[in-house]
């Protein structure tokens, strides 16, 4: 299976640390979500220094990515809807931190999260996010075509109709 994130449900660095090293032995595939915050990237620094895998998430801004990946996460999750809500661009910092990792050759993958619709969806695989969270509704809309349709359709009428000649 590929990785699970699981949060760590505290605020100071001290006990960020040692619940994530607990956790972290649940499964091999396991990442500690930690917040973009000043304890938090204390506490992804440790742990990365522990070959702990961390994302550093609720991250809102470019700077925070930056930080969090110096630190050592292995993930950076900044959250598209969320910035969208408060009139900012989220699919422009997504871009500002995938193209300022390349640039630097950081090797933090980006999560785009907090995905509203399919454009998000579509705008962080153009920009060169390396995954994103996705909700099921999103999912489906992203699979849905009227031609898909139509063809389908076509396809099983045509069929019907040989299997009766």
């Amino acid at each position: 299976p590929g990785p699970v994130s699981v949060e760590v449900l505290v605020e100071d660095a001290q006990n960020m640390i040692e619940h994530a090293r607990k956790i972290s032995k649940w499964a091999p595939n396991i990442v500690i979500k930690i917040p973009a915050t000043v304890a938090g990237l204390e506490a992804t620094s440790a742990l990365a220094k522990d070959n702990i895998k961390v994302n550093f998430t609720l991250c809102f801004s470019l700077n925070q990515a930056i930080l969090g990946a110096q630190a050592g996460a292995t993930y950076v999750s900044p959250f598209v809807g969320r910035l969208d809500d408060i009139g900012q661009d989220g699919m422009q910092v997504v871009k500002d931190i995938v193209d300022t990792f390349r640039y630097y050759q950081l090797p933090t993958q980006v999560i785009a999260s907090s995905i509203r619709h399919t454009q998000h969806c579509l705008t962080a695989a153009k920009v060169g996010a390396h995954i994103a969270t996705i909700p099921y509704k999103v999912l489906i809309q992203m699979m849905q075509h009227p031609l898909t349709d139509t063809g389908v359709s076509r396809f099983l009428a045509d069929g019907q109709s040989i299997s009766r000649k």
